[in-house]
């Protein structure tokens, strides 16, 4: 029986994603191990989860856990969809903050400022997991869901010494939903994606072996004569010449060209939803109190296998069934050679027993290497910040970032990180008895 840990079983319709499209995973026994620091909605999960066995799969077997150790012991893979300081109060901080700095976020999940400080939190969780793990179940691969993915994956390869892979949404559905956009024939596609995290490229789009980006850059430019909801990942495009895989609203604050004080009329101009995050957060929790019950005490509940990676890399890994994936991995050997080795990257990978296997993609076109590098930049940093414990390397990060330091003196980033680091408190013990050397 191949046990599988879930940890942050609380995040009730991702688990009901992951664990549920395991269901579907013909011939194989499950244990599914469920841990969460919140008692109530870890339980809410485990009756979810056993509603979908009895209409699924009986075969599986449930358990929730209080103690996570106990809950990782024998696993052979762990889920990780934790969010370490949740909405209240982490995310509240992390927004509020830098708004006093007049620095504005969208999302604040990844880089900018929200998402070093998100890194910090999270890094030293994640290493103890790693810690766990080398303990009671060394030989596991840890699946993670958790963003900022490239800091929490490059943390735990480099630092954890666990089989780690990072996975995301955006690959498997960017050429779908561009396609879509632009109302063209999604038939017979073929795409090829690499870069970082949230920052990788369309770098190639055919149709039966036709180049399909002079038809979608012509569309593209016609549609942005009027609002609409892609319009900053259309501008990259048409400046740089390729497509890249995340949101609009996420890459609004990956570069230093679009939140800008000194030009707000930017904001209408491309559609950019400031605070778009926060507000997410609490329509996510309103829609969870109404659909708690349908969920979690709906005795026909069903599913359907998703887009999500997780099921399909444990069954090819389970089964030696061939699966390829666009994954996050360490970039050892240059898989991408014009960035760093000790960057995360995100290029297809093949899955199958001997587990995942990164392909080589060579040399991006330099421009988009570039931009590339501007965001791993902090990413690096706040790494060695969040293992080290040492402010001056927060600062650095802070002061690499491309849309912090576009808006912020080097005085005022400094200032800023020492707010956000008092306000988070306990959530940052690293730096709570750490000299202030800058």
């Amino acid at each position: 029986m191949a046990k599988i840990t879930f940890l942050g079983a609380g995040s009730t319709v991702f688990a009901k994603n992951v664990l549920g499209d395991c269901m579907f995973i013909p011939d194989i026994d499950f244990e599914f191990a469920l841990y969460d620091i919140d008692p109530q909605r870890l339980k809410e999960s485990e009756s979810m989860l056993n509603n979908l066995k009895s209409n699924i799969n009986p075969r599986v077997k449930i358990k929730a856990y209080n103690d996570r150790k106990e809950a990782l012991r024998g696993a052979k893979y762990v889920v990780n969809a934790i969010q370490v300081g949740g909405y209240d109060p982490c995310t509240i901080i992390d927004f509020e903050v830098p708004k006093k700095y007049g620095l504005r976020q969208t999302i604040g999940d990844t880089l900018g400022i929200g998402g070093i400080f998100r890194s910090l939190r999270t890094i030293p969780a994640v290493l103890d997991f790693a810690k766990d793990m080398q303990e009671v179940c060394p030989g596991a691969w840890f699946l993670n869901y958790t963003n900022p993915m490239a800091t929490i994956t490059g943390a735990m390869i480099r630092y954890g010494g666990i089989k780690t892979v990072g996975l995301c949404h955006s690959v498997q559905v960017c050429a779908d939903h561009l396609l879509d956009s632009l109302n063209l024939d999604k038939s017979n596609i073929q795409w090829k994606i690499a870069g970082i995290n949230h920052m990788a490229w369309l770098l190639e789009i055919t149709q039966n072996g036709k180049d399909l980006y002079p038809e979608i850059k012509k569309r593209a430019k016609e549609k942005q004569q009027e609002k609409h909801t892609d319009m900053v990942r259309f501008e990259m495009m048409e400046r740089f010449g390729y497509y890249v895989t995340e949101s609009s609203e996420h890459n609004a604050e990956y570069l230093p060209y679009f939140i800008k004080s000194q030009y707000p009329e930017l904001i209408d101009r491309f559609n950019i939803p400031l605070d778009e995050y926060p507000r997410r957060c609490i329509d996510q929790i309103e829609r969870w109190n109404k659909m708690r019950d349908e969920v979690v005490h709906n005795h026909f509940l069903t599913h359907e296998r998703t887009h999500e990676y997780g099921s399909y890399i444990i069954e090819a890994m389970e089964t030696d069934h061939p699966f390829k994936i666009g994954g996050n991995v360490l970039n050892t050997g240059r898989l991408i050679s014009n960035l760093p080795e000790k960057a995360v990257v995100e290029v297809p990978c093949l899955v199958d027993r001997n587990g995942v296997t990164p392909t080589y993609v060579g040399d991006l076109p330099e421009q988009l290497a570039a931009l590339n590098r501007t965001n791993i930049n902090p990413q690096l940093l706040t790494i060695e910040a969040a293992v080290s414990g040492d402010r001056e390397k927060v600062y650095q990060a802070a002061f690499l970032d491309p849309h912090t330091s576009s808006e912020l003196s080097l005085d005022d980033i400094v200032s800023l990180c020492d707010d956000l680091i008092e306000a988070h408190g306990d959530w940052l013990p690293q730096f709570s008895e750490k000299e202030i050397k800058m």
